[in-house]
């Protein structure tokens, strides 16, 4: 008799159980059949861009993304770094690369580093935050050939 009381009440425990392993069986097969994340991701690497011909990608301001921008510049030509007082980051630098009077890219960093893949050459690069504009000559020649590293001052 007993036993017959207690069944409305596992009767009703195991359909909730039920429908509980449903739904979490319900997620996993949705979040199994996403896409995995892309290589940039799992780098910390920001999403490369394209302007024209010169592709390139802007960034680091947070540790992952920093590093992996850091490790990554032995790979592209060239390598813009912006910094303020005391060697601080700085970000929401106006960038112009320019090669022979044509400006190749015209950009504003979305953190401390650019990198850009551009062809060998000499490049008057233009970076300018606030009222502050720097401007520098680098020679590419290949991966990693390119670097310059543009200081502003507390007040831009």
């Amino acid at each position: 008799m007993k036993m017959q009381h207690n069944a409305p009440l596992l009767a009703s425990t195991l359909l909730v159980a039920a429908f509980a392993l449903g739904q979490a069986s319900g997620a996993i097969a949705q979040t199994a059949s996403q896409p995995a994340p892309n290589e940039i991701h799992r780098t910390g690497m920001p999403p490369t861009q394209q302007q024209g011909d010169v592709s390139y990608v802007t960034g680091g301001v947070g540790r992952d993304e920093s590093a992996a921008l850091r490790q990554a510049r032995r790979q592209w030509p060239l390598s813009l770094q912006f910094t303020g007082p005391g060697s601080s980051y700085v970000a929401d630098v106006q960038v112009r690369i320019a090669k022979g009077g044509t400006t190749v890219l015209d950009t504003t960093s979305k953190g401390p580093y650019l990198l850009a893949r551009v062809p060998p050459g000499r490049y008057t690069v233009t970076a300018t935050y606030g009222s502050v504009t720097r401007k520098e000559t680098v020679n590419v020649h290949g991966n990693g050939s390119g670097r310059a590293v543009f200081s502003f001052p507390s007040s831009h």
